[in-house]
């Protein structure tokens, strides 16, 4: 009996997270995956479950303003993190300008992938502006010029069941000029 208990202890702590400006204490078993918080915990289900792998990117959320695939990220490890979901992108009650590109090109097929999509590009620009190259980047000592090949290559991590990609490329041109 008393091993059972203190398993139990060993497996769950609680968390402090800040998710899309909102601050939160979470218990949460010890191999709870981000994803599996933000949707069954904290009622966030804007980031899909898609492969749980990896693989897909239907699950990208920013963590202090980077990408990360959150079905592969522990909670535990996040403790006083910012997170940032779909549903924290928009400010003031208006769209985000990459939701709003994303409709005006059309960059949405179903829809599964487009929080993860949406959350990706969040993190390309933010990318660039800081300078960081990528595999395609030409001269990796200096700043980084995000054209369609520079787009692709970053956002290859998130697949689109619907084939949109030249429409998300777009998308995320136009706002990064």
């Amino acid at each position: 009996m008393t091993g059972e208990l203190h398993t139990e202890r060993v497996r769950s702590r609680t968390v402090r997270l800040t998710v899309n400006g909102v601050r939160h204490h979470v218990r949460v078993d010890t191999r709870t995956s981000l994803l599996d918080t933000l949707r069954e915990r904290l009622g966030l289900t804007g980031a899909k479950k898609g492969c749980d792998h990896g693989e897909c990117g239907t699950c990208t959320v920013l963590v202090a303003g980077r990408r990360v695939y959150s079905c592969l990220t522990l909670t535990v490890a996040l403790d006083g993190a910012e997170v940032t979901t779909v549903e924290g992108l928009a400010a003031g009650g208006e769209p985000h300008p990459l939701q709003r590109a994303f409709l005006a090109h059309r960059a949405v097929g179903c829809g599964y992938c487009t929080p993860g999509q949406l959350c990706a590009a969040v993190g390309v620009l933010a990318e660039a502006d800081a300078g960081v190259p990528s595999a395609v980047t030409p001269d990796p000592a200096e700043p980084p010029a995000l054209d369609l090949a520079e787009i692709r290559e970053r956002m290859s991590g998130n697949l689109c069941r619907c084939g949109c990609y030249g429409r998300i490329a777009a998308a995320i041109a136009e706002v990064a000029r």
